[in-house]
């Protein structure tokens, strides 16, 4: 695998729902890539969340299993810690898969964040779909926070349609799916 990055879509959200890839996810590359570049919410304290469907984006809750650390220090010098985080695992559940611990709102001018998502084989019919999450997001009142998630989709059918969203309220960022090659 070289790592090469074709861009296949992107999206630019200001103020909205949510963004979904509905297209462009199939059996062409054994990993896709989404980058979330400077996200932020609407609505103080929200998380950013993904899910993912089988059926091109009508319906999306697929089970997963993940696990959710990550690594805060703020500029105070006051806080400083690495965390493991059971709110934010989820065990076989169709729950929504957590990305980040919470940004402040918009009202906020420095609170935003990225970050990398990268699924595993979404066209496979005989494994479950593995995938990653690094990012960074910066809480005003808090600490920058670095967080970490891994885990699988638990299902056999192909994985073909993400959507990405805050927890609650809106979202503004640019969002880019890649296939790697």
């Amino acid at each position: 695998m070289s790592g090469k990055l074709t861009l296949i879509s992107s999206a630019t959200a200001s103020n909205v729902a949510s963004v979904e890839f509905t297209s462009g996810i199939d059996s062409t590359y054994d990993e896709y890539q989404i980058w979330a570049v400077d996200y932020y919410t609407h609505i103080n304290a929200q998380e950013l969340v993904m899910q993912f469907s089988t059926d091109g984006g009508s319906g999306y809750g697929i089970p997963k299993t993940t696990t959710f650390f990550d690594a805060e220090h703020n500029e105070a010098d006051t806080v400083a810690a690495l965390l493991y985080s059971t709110t934010y695992d989820l065990a076989d559940s169709t729950g929504i898969l957590y990305l980040d611990r919470g940004s402040e709102g918009a009202s906020q001018s420095d609170s935003s964040g990225c970050g990398c998502f990268k699924l595993f084989s979404p066209s496979s019919t005989t494994k479950v779909k593995h995938f990653l999450w690094e990012g960074n997001n910066h809480r005003h009142s808090n600490a920058p926070i670095h967080n970490f998630v891994a885990g699988y989709i638990n299902t056999t059918s192909a994985v073909d349609a993400v959507k990405v969203r805050m927890a609650s309220g809106n979202i503004t960022g640019n969002f880019y799916l890649f296939g790697v090659s």
